[in-house]
This record gives C-alpha cells, sequence and structure tokens, in this order.
C-alpha cells in the first residue's frame, strides 16, 4: 500500500484518518475514519445523528455517490402529529440566522450507515477499525476545534440549554461555552461507538440506540418513529458527469440541490473557457436565481435537478427560468482512489438520545431548505442538501477529491476552486488560496456580492453595478474547500483552506506493504 493525501476537519479528524492509512487501509478508509471523529468530536457542527454524502472513484470503475442523507420522518404518525414539537431559535451567527430546532426539527439519520456501506464495498479495513479512533477521541479528551468554539459562543444557552445533557456536551463545568483549544470528553459517545464498531450501524436503526431515539421522540412530540428508521437504507447514485477542460468531474446527483448547481455553474465555465471575474458574477446570478425561484420550492427535487441540467445542457444559461453547517473531508491514495465524504446536521436541535452522548440534526428546521415551511415534506422524502462532494479524473491519471462546508457557499466555493484547477491551470493550493465571491439575494429578490478583498473582484462588481459587501482578505464565510490530490506520476498531495482549521497530511502505508 502506498501513500494516502488527506484533507480533514482538523487534528483529531487527520489523527483518526492517519491511523488508517498507516494500518494499510485506502483512500476511503481514512477518508470515512476521518469523518467519523469530525462528526465525534465537533459538537454543534456536525454530528453521528445527521446525513453525509461519501463520493468514490476508484481506478477503472464508474464513480458512485452513496447518499446517507437525512429524511423526512413520520411514517405512520396521524396528521394532528406534525407542526409540533419544536421551538424557534434565533441566532446572530453567521450574519443572524432563526431557526426551528427540538425533537419536531429532527430528521431520520443516515450518515453512520452511508460511512458503513462506503468501507464494506470500496475499503480494505474492518469497520470496527474505521470506528475507533473517533471512540478513542471522545474518551481520552480531544481539543475542541475554531468553527465549534465560534458557533457555541453564539448558541450554547438558547440553543442546547433545555436539554441537560446536550448543554453539559457543549459546556464547561460552570455552564459556560466551549472555547476552541479547551479539551472536552465525551464518555457516553465513546460507548456508543465502540458499541457501533461491533454491531454495525443497525445499532442506530433498528438497535438499542434506534428504540432510545424513537422512545424519546414520542415522548417530545418528535416525528422519528422505528417505521422511519427501519425503512432509511444508504442509496447508491451515479454522480452528475461534466467535462472541465481536461477533467472528467463526478458530481452530487439530484435530489442534492449543492450537486445540480454545482454542475451547472462548471458547465457554463467550461463553454465559457477563459473566463473572468464579470463570468463568475454572471453564472452565479443566473444559477442562483433559478435556486430561489424554482429549485427551492419544488416538491420534487430529483425532477427539478435534472430538469435544471437539461435546461443548460441545451440553452446554456438562457434555458433557466428566471422567475449551518457542515464539515468535509478527502482523500486520494497512490493507486487512484479518490473518497470525498461531506456531512451535516443542520444547526443542531439542542437534544441528545438520553444517555448515549449523541446530539441529533435539526434538518426539518433549516430554514434554507425548507422553502415549503414547516414539516410539509411526505415521510420517506430525502431532504434537501447542498453537500456537493465531488471527485475527478484526467486521461493521464490525474485524480481529485475535493469538497467544502458552508451551506449555500458551498456550491460557489467549489465553483471557483475546480474551474481555476481544471480551466486555468492553478496548483491545487493556489486554486483554494485564491479569493471568493458569492451571490446572495435580499429579501426582496436582488442580487448582492459578497466577495473578499480583490481589485479585480472589486472592478467587476462595479461593472456589473451590483450591491456588494468586502468581507476582507479571507473569511469564513466562504466555505473551506479541502482537497486530495493524485499527479500523473502517481504522488499525492492534500490542500487545505486557510478559511478554516486546515489540517492536511500524506500519510505513508505501513512498511513493506504493496502498492
Amino acid at each position: 500500500m502506498g501513500e494516502v493525501a488527506i484533507a480533514a476537519t482538523g487534528p483529531v479528524s487527520l489523527g483518526a484518518g492517519r491511523a488508517l492509512a498507516r494500518a494499510g487501509g485506502n483512500a476511503v478508509d481514512a477518508a470515512v475514519a476521518a469523518a467519523l471523529a469530525a462528526m465525534a468530536t465537533e459538537p454543534g457542527i456536525v454530528s453521528l445523528g445527521g446525513g453525509a454524502f461519501v463520493s468514490v472513484w476508484a481506478p477503472g470503475e464508474d464513480p458512485v455517490v452513496v447518499d446517507g442523507n437525512v429524511e423526512m420522518p413520520g411514517r405512520g404518525l396521524p396528521p394532528e402529529a406534525f407542526g409540533r414539537g419544536v421551538r424557534q431559535v434565533h441566532t446572530d451567527y453567521g450574519g443572524g440566522v432563526t431557526m426551528f430546532v427540538g425533537h419536531g426539527s429532527v430528521a431520520t439519520p443516515g450518515a453512520a450507515a452511508a460511512c458503513e456501506h462506503a468501507v464494506a464495498r470500496f475499503g480494505r479495513a474492518p469497520w470496527a477499525e474505521a470506528v475507533a479512533p473517533a471512540a478513542d477521541a471522545c474518551r481520552a479528551g480531544y481539543v475542541v476545534g475554531g468553527a465549534a468554539g465560534r458557533y457555541l459562543g453564539f448558541v450554547a444557552g438558547s440553543l442546547f440549554g433545555p436539554d441537560p445533557e446536550a448543554h453539559a456536551l457543549v459546556t464547561r463545568r460552570d455552564g459556560s461555552p466551549l472555547r476552541a483549544g479547551e479539551v472536552a470528553t465525551n464518555g457516553a459517545l465513546a460507548d456508543l461507538l465502540d458499541l457501533l464498531g461491533r454491531e454495525g450501524s443497525a445499532l442506530l436503526s433498528t438497535g438499542e440506540v434506534g428504540r432510545a431515539m424513537v422512545e424519546d421522540m414520542a415522548r417530545h412530540e418528535g416525528l422519528v418513529t422505528a417505521a422511519d428508521l427501519t425503512a432509511h437504507r444508504p442509496l447508491e447514485r451515479e454522480p452528475v458527469r461534466r467535462t472541465v477542460g481536461e477533467w472528467d468531474l463526478a458530481v452530487n446527483p439530484p435530489p442534492s440541490v449543492g450537486g445540480p448547481m454545482l454542475a451547472a455553474m462548471l458547465g457554463e465555465l467550461a463553454r465559457r473557457g477563459d473566463y473572468g471575474w464579470s463570468d463568475v458574477l454572471a453564472i452565479q446570478t443566473a444559477v442562483l436565481r433559478y435556486r430561489l425561484a424554482v429549485h427551492d420550492v419544488a416538491t420534487d427535487l430529483d425532477a427539478a435537478g435534472h430538469a435544471l441540467l437539461a435546461a443548460v445542457d441545451r440553452h446554456g444559461l438562457a434555458g433557466l427560468p428566471t422567475s449551518a453547517s457542515t464539515a468535509h473531508v478527502s482523500a486520494v491514495d497512490t493507486d487512484g482512489l479518490a473518497c470525498a465524504v461531506t456531512m451535516s446536521a443542520g444547526y443542531g436541535a439542542g437534544v441528545t438520545v438520553p444517555g448515549t452522548g449523541l446530539l441529533l440534526n435539526n434538518a426539518l428546521g433549516e430554514p434554507e431548505l425548507n422553502r415549503l415551511g414547516l414539516h410539509a415534506l411526505a415521510p420517506g422524502t430525502r431532504m434537501a442538501s447542498n453537500m456537493a462532494p465531488t471527485t475527478g479524473r484526467t486521461d493521464d491519471g490525474r485524480v481529485i477529491a475535493v469538497g467544502s462546508p458552508g451551506a449555500d457557499r458551498i456550491t460557489t466555493a467549489l465553483m471557483q476552486v475546480l474551474g481555476q484547477g481544471c480551466l486555468h491551470g492553478a496548483d491545487l493550493q493556489a486554486a483554494v488560496d485564491a479569493p471568493r465571491l458569492h451571490v446572495r439575494f435580499d429579501d426582496a429578490g436582488r442580487p448582492v456580492v459578497e466577495h473578499e478583498s480583490d481589485p479585480a473582484i472589486t472592478a467587476a462588481v462595479r461593472e456589473a453595478g451590483l450591491a456588494a459587501t468586502d468581507h476582507g482578505s479571507v473569511s469564513m464565510y466562504f466555505g473551506g474547500v479541502g482537497a486530495a490530490y493524485r499527479r500523473e506520476d502517481g504522488t499525492v498531495l492534500a490542500a487545505g483552506d486557510p478559511r478554516r482549521e486546515a489540517a492536511v497530511e500524506v500519510v505513508p502505508g505501513p512498511a513493506g506493504a504493496g502498492g
């Protein structure tokens, strides 16, 4: 076994991936171990009680996306059960967010099952070995990362306060929020992870933890039922493919929202070829206006995503009608296996499964993913997602795995990084470091350009006559791209984003192991 390049979320996540690579695991083993460790040790940012997509492209095979995203729960419940079990929380985090939290905001989780499926299908390591580093970190203690520390500073009391167990996981002994750099433990979750390694992800659905979750949901007007947990399965989906320069890129397919938006943006960049900042502005404005007006209020996300892609393929941008939190891990090995994992628990429901240390998602209460309203979807519907883990290959042997956190900025961050790398030939780290912009729409439907400080961006915004906000030279607002890369000669490298904690490493396999 050769080397594995890993772009992780922080030191704990990187350490988990390193352990699997040194033990002979491949890129999928390393990426999944790193993702599991992130979900166990970044409270408020991600959680095993959320959803995940695992994008894998093995050499000589077609790319695959393992969809473990959350689903709308409520199978078997009467109509009067819906619209209850939530409370509203407002936070100044991220410029101001009002969300629904509590048991009624929890969607059926699928992250652990997707990770287990990916390891069984593409990995080399036993599932228990992939889970073990996360358990060890929870038991021995982990350093609170900057992203978690910032978020908890805003919401430790308002979001997590009503649930004593949840509140204890995100605060010190005196009740004040955990801060970046402090050491925290989660012994209950460590015990759960030990069981997860032995029993598999069924523990969280039909097993002991799943049953405890269903009982707690019933007591607090939550919607997740035993039927929901039993029915949820990881799904293998065929990615959307786009040719961008010399690259064949595989992006998250519908019903994901992020994947089709990214594919549309990349396709238009490729069509324009030698593009500039004015092109980036025009493409983002057109695609994101379509999303706001059409895709975000669609009742069939699968059909809406394919309709978008078909319209852009036929007519370019003229074919478009004009009416919290995530984390990402990438890994590539010298054999050419690529794995990109993006995971999310929303802003967090502020509740746990009692006695387990497992924090739950609030995907039903995220305003940007529920434009149709609270509990409006049919039970069993896969939820909307901005997540867009991406893999890619070239004919001469180059391979990439890339993704980002950052809500609706995921797609625009990846558009710019991949555009720079695939069309402008930029070095991977230079493409990640380059200044970014993001077009958002205000309450009146007018485009506003959020951007990092750069004279060329400022000139393009002025020429377009758009309102704008300059966020300075480097801002976490614009995501946190992590990428792993294999060169033509088989050497591997990783690039991390200065906008978030960047933990990257090229890890050698065990001494004497073959390639």
